[in-house]
């Protein structure tokens, strides 16, 4: 089969291009020869004569936005001149104006715009009416890059609803939930001072965007004020966040630990002693699924994907995001007894080992060859 993935990146620190990554390493597996129309690809990736790199070079755009549409503009007429070369492409989202057969649905521009918290209920400025033009335009062309899909993967069950909602037909959607690397993100021990991590100190941990209010820190802050035997560790880009500010106005610096981006997370999470995420709006949540395999218990929300593979026996899913009190009587209830922690976080490494990433990769495959084999 010749393939080609059109995708921002085919690296594996990176969400979605960790699942690009493990599909191109399945398709190699099976002899299949493939086609990247990336911004990034893994160098190994590159050492296979299967492997070809067709990278556009993006001009220094002012914003996300106008150097999204580029890319989306370069790859569709670059598809358009080679699509006859490939027996199956492969998108996800809004990424390429192209049409392709399998579209990945790792988001919904439409339900984001539509949330409650969404960025421009928030800030009604310049910033606001940015983030409603960014969602409105990928929601619109997200509705016709779906429609035009010969199929639809979706990364959770509730992105399938959402899709449902858009009007794609049942019989296109294939859900396959995102994995993880059950390698990779272990429960072996850890020395904390390694790491940057306080020694003496019960620790929870937050990891992901806090730019913005989607992933909730917020709220995680607001909560960590109820529970004062608690220190929080923060893994993300610190540059814009306005979150060192809220801990300092609701004076919980002291017991914040703002680590800034890092490429450990695998080692920071052996070395906490709980996850805490719920996010507003989260198709999956990969991170969850990490904290999982890496033995820890998680508190997560309903609003996010991954709340599918959590059970009450490895973790809490507090129905409402915006709930503190709920918020906080998960963390209290989790630092409050150490065994049910150990315990939960034996049966979320339990559940994850079932979603491991080279399970997710031949999902894939076995669908691409089955759509060239019995076209669909």
């Amino acid at each position: 089969m010749k393939l080609c993935i059109v995708t921002p990146a085919v690296v594996k620190g990176d969400g979605q291009g960790r699942a690009n990554y493990e599909i191109v390493q399945e398709a190699i597996r099976r002899g299949h020869h493939l086609t990247l129309v990336a911004h990034r690809v893994a160098d190994e990736l590159l050492q296979s004569p299967q492997v070809k790199w067709i990278h556009f070079a993006t001009p220094n755009l002012p914003t996300t936005l106008l150097k999204e549409v580029y890319f989306a503009w370069c790859s569709a007429t670059w598809l358009k001149k080679h699509r006859k070369d490939f027996d199956l492409v492969q998108s996800y989202g809004t990424v390429t104006f192209g049409s392709s057969d399998v579209n990945t649905a790792q988001f919904v521009h439409t339900s984001w715009l539509n949330s409650p918290v969404h960025l421009s209920k928030y800030s009604k400025g310049l910033y606001g009416t940015y983030h409603w033009l960014h969602s409105s335009l990928n929601a619109s062309w997200e509705r016709t890059a779906f429609k035009d899909a010969r199929a639809v993967v979706a990364v959770s069950e509730g992105i399938r609803d959402e899709l449902r909602d858009l009007g794609v037909p049942d019989d296109r959607i294939h859900v396959i939930l995102n994995g993880v690397d059950i390698q990779e993100f272990t429960p072996e021990p850890i020395d904390r001072a390694s790491i940057g991590l306080p020694v003496d100190k019960t620790l929870a941990l937050f990891a992901g965007d806090i730019k913005t209010n989607r992933k909730n820190l917020d709220t995680v802050l607001r909560s960590l004020a109820h529970v004062p035997s608690l220190d929080l560790v923060v893994v993300g880009r610190l540059e814009g966040s306005p979150y060192p500010a809220l801990a300092k106005e609701l004076g919980v610096s002291d017991r914040v630990h703002f680590l800034g981006f890092r490429t450990d997370l695998p080692h920071i999470m052996r070395g906490v002693d709980l996850f805490v995420f719920p996010s507003r709006y989260e198709p999956f949540g990969m991170v969850v699924a990490e904290a999982m395999a890496s033995g820890l218990p998680v508190i997560t929300a309903a609003s996010t994907g991954a709340s599918e593979i959590v059970t009450e026996e490895s973790g809490i899913v507090v129905p409402d995001p915006e709930d503190i009190a709920a918020l906080t009587a998960a963390l209290k209830r989790l630092i409050d007894d150490r065994t049910l922690c150990k315990t939960m976080g034996k049966v979320g490494r339990e559940i994850v080992q079932e979603h491991d990433w080279k399970g997710k990769a031949r999902q894939y495959l076995t669908l691409f060859e089955s759509m060239i084999v019995e076209p669909i």
